[in-house]
């Protein structure tokens, strides 16, 4: 299993995740995280403030959008499409809004049964980090549980992907709007005597783990 999980965009680690990638360069990015966005309002934020797909080229990266909610209610047909990619880049917004497209669409099982078979890697940022943790809680200090897009289940998921042992705390201590949030998130794990580990923009978790034989980790800080 080759993770790679960073607080924001690709950060300072881009020939970590080129060495996890191997001589794979093709990419489906998935952004359901921005769902609750309107089409117009993704468009602008896409052109004026973030597009994966252009952060990802210089790196030799070909990124190909992939929007989970054409797979709600088809794993068989999400995990042929996957089959065709060396990574799924996993882009920011809000956790609950991404669990839930990841849930309705089978990528819980899908992604973690090519994992294990070491077929792809997974990579993410912000939200797409979050969720590969054991737990949604504290996040919803910082993303709200309750925003529900058209054509989602309400209930709200708090379960991750369970990919990691521990928390991930994204923008901490940041030039990032959520650094008070996640200030209030890691308050909040504390509290609760939760494993978490707080990143800073910049920084990244890189995960190697053989789950189907010894099941050692290595992370790579």
């Amino acid at each position: 299993m080759r993770l790679y999980l960073s607080s924001y965009r690709i950060g300072d680690r881009a020939g970590s995740l080129l060495a996890l990638l191997g001589g794979g360069r093709r990419a489906a990015v998935i952004e359901n995280a921005l769902d609750n966005f309107s089409a117009s309002a993704r468009e602008i934020y896409r052109r004026e403030a973030y597009d994966p797909v252009d952060e990802l080229a210089p790196l030799g990266i070909a990124g190909t959008p992939l929007d989970l909610r054409d797979y709600f209610g088809d794993p068989e047909g999400l995990r042929a499409k996957l089959s065709g990619f060396d990574l799924v880049w996993v882009t920011g917004g809000n956790a609950f809004v991404l669990r839930r497209a990841m849930k309705q669409s089978g990528f819980d099982d899908v992604i973690t049964e090519m994992l294990d078979n070491d077929e792809i890697v997974y990579g993410g940022f912000s939200a797409g980090a979050v969720v590969a943790t054991p737990s949604l809680e504290g996040i919803h200090l910082m993303d709200d549980p309750d925003e529900v897009p058209h054509g989602y289940d309400r209930e709200v998921v708090w379960d991750g992907l369970g990919l990691i042992d521990h928390a991930i705390v994204p923008h901490y201590r940041s030039p990032h709007p959520e650094s008070a949030a996640a200030d209030r998130a890691v308050r909040h794990l504390c509290g609760r005597g939760l494993r978490y580990r707080a990143l800073r923009d910049g920084e990244a978790i890189v995960w190697i783990e053989d789950r189907q034989t010894t099941f050692d980790a290595r992370r790579i800080a």
